[in-house]
């Protein structure tokens, strides 16, 4: 039961989103998780600000995950998070934030797993 939820300072298009979701659906694989159960938010044209200073083109990634995470795996998933929005919005490295959440209680359709 993931979640990867993406804000972005500039704008991107309807397309890119499908292009970004699509990839992160492939990444999910990294932390053990099937893309059949996986949520994705995206927020472009967010104001990120870093060090004091407006980010032109920077994101934060929060990832939420059903039970434990792997340091290992999280370490993997980073790289990729940071690599898919390198190579698709050149978002370089440094202007990238990922945090990971461990959720011991999910809910989906009605019920807690």
């Amino acid at each position: 039961m993931p979640f990867i939820d993406v804000k972005l300072s500039k704008k991107i298009t309807d397309s890119e989103k499908e292009q970004l979701k699509s990839d992160l659906g492939k990444a999910i694989s990294t932390m053990h998780k099937p893309e059949s159960y996986l949520m994705v938010g995206i927020c472009d044209g967010y104001d990120l600000y870093f060090a004091g200073n407006k980010l032109a083109n920077g994101a934060f990634v929060s990832v939420s995950v059903f039970g434990k995470a792997k340091a290992s795996d999280t370490e993997k998933m980073t790289e990729t998070i940071c690599d898919i929005l390198n190579k698709r919005f050149s978002v370089a490295g440094n202007n990238v934030y990922v945090t990971y959440t461990d959720v011991e209680n999910w809910g989906w359709n009605g019920s807690n797993f």
